[in-house]
């Protein structure tokens, strides 16, 4: 005796008919008793983004996608930061770094030692790097206003070896809008890193120039779109740089990277890796160029913790995974004791499908509503005079900060939660070990940064992170 089989469907009709939209909007409108479906089941990202709970084939859009063949063996470059004020120190623990698995470093300098390598000759250089082959494994700097002479230190140390993978991550408009000054005009400081980066193109043929990122607003509490519009300003700037310095306009974009930052939010990280590379896409072809984008994703430090620091491996996991889903070419994890002090060795410890998100209603269309709301916000950038005068004038202070605010508002009445924090914090909390070395105890005196002329000002972009508000003291 054969039984009856009952449609699963069934309620959206009788059998046979189209599950339609319109039929589910009608069955979830019975549920929300009285509820609006926009206040009850939408979500409004920080940047004012309609999240939708359904996608449908109808919400389907056309994104630009990168679809270049990528290294079986290792689809994207784990890039490890170094930071230890002593070089000595350093260059073991990129040596560990690197016989760990890693594929590339990303050396943070800072002559004092407060914040980063105590470097400042290119013999110090040499120590935070002794025993890396730097014509096999790629080293990135991180040096703000040294940029231009820690690229000519690396280059030295490089030996001319054509082929040696640098990333020489000059970016003075960072360093302008974190501190709020620079020494000298920061006009002169771009064109000054653009003509030493020229300079080593020639030798370097492998070399990256410039990193061009909106990482400064991010930190400081920007949205997306705030973050990739400043992203593609500098961009903008750092290829004319380099166009005005000997390069081809093609030359120029094939040796910018661009920078990413990404947070516990792994759905909107991917989209933003690919928003980014929808961005880059629609700049250079207004450029009249064709290149591919190289995108480096850096955990973000605003979504670190120091109360239950071990909830940050949850938020590094996300974001490390959003940066690989997305397509990113070198991802940045920070060590999930950062919060605290310098990690210990114990802290310190999908690539096959080209852009594997493609083709998700949902992911399709977040990546295009960031990359039109970017593109707005980058071309009333340009309207103001471009990224230098946005920054002057407080055009990009003035954006972030309402940003900042919105966020910090939200996190105070617990629409968006910090876990660990502002939910299910851990009474028994153990904080995990840290270093503390004492950065005046490897300060070395570095070379003057100052170029002739005034100052440059412009209103900081002042770091933050969100859950020391809830922390204590």
């Amino acid at each position: 005796m054969t039984e009856a089989m009952t449609p699963l469907a069934e309620d959206f009709g009788a059998q046979g008919d189209a599950a339609t939209r319109a039929r589910w909007l009608a069955l979830v409108e019975k549920t929300l008793k009285g509820q609006s479906f926009e206040d009850a089941l939408t979500v409004k990202t920080p940047d004012g983004l309609t999240i939708q709970p359904l996608y449908t084939a109808e919400d389907g859009v056309a994104v630009a996608r990168d679809l270049r063949a990528r290294d079986t063996h290792r689809p994207w470059d784990l890039r490890m930061r170094s930071a230890h004020p002593d070089p000595t120190r350093a260059a073991k623990d990129v040596l560990t770094d690197l016989e760990g698995g890693a594929a590339s470093v990303l050396l943070q300098i800072d002559p004092t030692g407060a914040n980063g390598v105590a470097v400042g000759s290119a013999d110090d250089l040499g120590k935070a790097l002794s025993g890396v082959l730097l014509d096999l494994a790629p080293v990135a700097l991180d040096a703000g206003f040294l940029g231009p002479k820690a690229a000519d230190w690396l280059g030295a140390l490089a030996k001319a070896a054509p082929n040696a993978p640098l990333a020489l991550h000059l970016d003075p408009l960072t360093a302008f809008a974190q501190t709020g000054a620079s020494p000298g005009p920061i006009e002169s400081h771009v064109f000054n890193a653009a003509t030493v980066a020229s300079r080593l193109s020639s030798t370097y043929a492998k070399a990256s120039l410039f990193l061009a990122t909106g990482r400064a607003a991010h930190e400081a509490g920007g949205s997306n779109v705030e973050e990739l519009a400043l992203m593609t300003a500098s961009a903008l700037t750092y290829a004319k740089a380099l166009v005005r310095s000997g390069l081809t306009i093609e030359e120029a974009f094939g040796r910018i990277v661009l920078g990413v930052s990404l947070d516990g939010e792994y759905f909107t990280g991917v989209a933003k890796v690919r928003a980014a590379k929808a961005i880059w896409a629609r700049l250079t072809e207004s450029c009249g160029v064709t290149v591919a984008p190289t995108i480096e994703a850096r955990s973000s430090r605003r979504m670190l913790a120091k109360a239950d620091a071990w909830t940050n491996l949850l938020r590094l996991t996300s974001a490390g995974f959003a940066g690989a889903v997305g397509g990113a070419d070198a991802i940045v994890l920070d060590a999930f004791t950062d919060a605290i002090g310098l990690p210990t060795a114990f802290a310190r410890h999908l690539g096959r499908v080209a852009d594997p998100a493609g083709g998700a209603w949902y992911l399709d269309s977040l990546t295009d509503q960031l990359a039109r709301a970017a593109w707005a916000s980058f071309q009333a950038i340009e309207a103001a005079g471009g990224v230098i005068k946005a920054l002057e004038t407080g055009l990009v202070a003035d954006a972030v900060a309402k940003s900042r605010s919105a966020q910090e508002a939200a996190y105070a009445d617990k629409s968006r939660k910090i876990l660990g924090v502002t939910v299910f914090p851990n009474a028994d909390d153990k904080p995990p070990e840290v270093e503390t070395p004492d950065p005046s105890a490897f300060a070395v005196q570095g070379p003057d940064v100052r170029l002739p002329g005034p100052d440059s000002h412009c209103p900081a972009l002042t770091p933050v992170r969100f859950a020391a508000a809830f922390e204590g003291a």
